[in-house]
């Protein structure tokens, strides 16, 4: 099976924090990760970022830019993905803050607003096996681009 290419969105707010989900599903069911999904054809990465957060979360997401790009084996799940990780931000009205809905909920089951500490913090307990744990394109963004940092 040859390889296929998703793109993740760290879609972010006012606050410096982004929206991560619990996912459900046939891949990384329980663990948590960011909007996102397949490339179509002849579709550029920004314009699947703001398809997929739209889709999944409700959110319009603007200032679309590519971050990094993950080579992701998945050998349980048998698939193999170039996962482009882009980021965007969402407009919030004066007051308010922008709230992700479950818009697919037989592939999400929540979203939250987290850090990057927070984020940081999943890792580092995914490494000692304890709390939550994230989407393997996620934890192989840390571990193939050890000084990213949004």
């Amino acid at each position: 099976m040859e390889p296929k290419v998703g793109v993740s969105v760290f879609v972010r707010n006012n606050r410096g924090e982004f929206v991560l989900g619990k996912r459900r599903g046939s891949i990384g069911a329980g663990t948590w990760g960011l909007p996102g999904g397949h490339l179509e054809f002849g579709e550029s990465f920004e314009t699947c970022a703001a398809r997929e957060v739209l889709e999944e979360t409700g959110l319009i997401v603007h200032d679309l830019r590519f971050l990094a790009v993950v080579n992701s084996v998945m050998h349980a799940e048998g698939k193999h993905y170039a996962v482009v990780f882009v980021e965007g931000y969402v407009s919030e009205a004066a007051g308010g803050a922008a709230q992700p809905r479950i818009l697919e909920p037989e592939s999400c089951t929540a979203w939250e607003w987290v850090s990057w500490g927070d984020l940081r913090s999943f890792d580092e307990d995914q490494k000692r096996s304890e709390g939550r744990r994230l989407f393997s394109p996620l934890s192989e963004l840390f571990q193939q681009w050890p000084e990213f940092h949004l």
